[in-house]
């Protein structure tokens, strides 16, 4: 079968293509809301009933949601659907979002660490993560993880800048035991 990634990308692409600019933060915001409704495991099973057409499924689904989907969002719901596509939604939604990203010369920053980040701690690493990714706007996620002892992991796309005490451990580690 076909990487996610693979099929996600033509529609992510055609959905950003048809979007103004004004409607790429609401349709990612409803994209994102859809992925995690459709990812449900009872709807799941509803798209791979036979009896439940892809108007009625994407009807339902579309109601579902917190605030109410635009008509082209709701259209292209519906060609997922027909295409039996559903199960690619949540992979579609993140490469619109980093389409919507690259156009408006931003990322998103996942930052782990051992320890609670806020105020000038937070601040400062932003600035300095902002610098050596050529000034970039950051939009960050942070997260809380123990298990790194100290330190943090950040993730900005495809690079992973680890500077935990778990992964300077798991290095020394390697290296004691060549």
């Amino acid at each position: 079968m076909a990487d996610l990634a693979t099929i996600a990308r033509p529609y992510a692409e055609a959905l950003f293509a048809s979007a103004q600019p004004a409607d790429l933060a609401p349709w990612s915001a409803q994209l994102n809301e859809l992925a995690q409704i459709a990812s449900a495991p009872e709807l799941v099973l509803l798209a791979n009933n036979p009896k439940v057409s892809a108007a009625d499924l994407s009807q339902l689904i579309a109601g579902m949601t917190k605030t109410p989907v635009s008509e082209r969002v709701l259209s292209f719901l519906r060609l997922l659907n027909q295409n039996q596509r559903l199960g690619v939604l949540s992979e579609i939604a993140a490469q619109f979002s980093l389409l919507k990203n690259h156009s408006e010369g931003a990322a998103e920053v996942m930052i782990t660490s051992a320890f609670p980040l806020e105020g000038e701690a937070l601040s400062s690493l932003l600035a300095s993560l902002k610098k050596r990714f050529g000034g970039k706007e950051l939009r960050p996620t942070i997260a809380i993880d123990p298990s790194l002892i100290g330190g943090i992991r950040v993730q900005v796309g495809d690079e992973v800048l680890d500077g935990s005490v778990k992964a300077r451990l798991a290095q020394m580690q390697i290296s004691l035991s060549a």
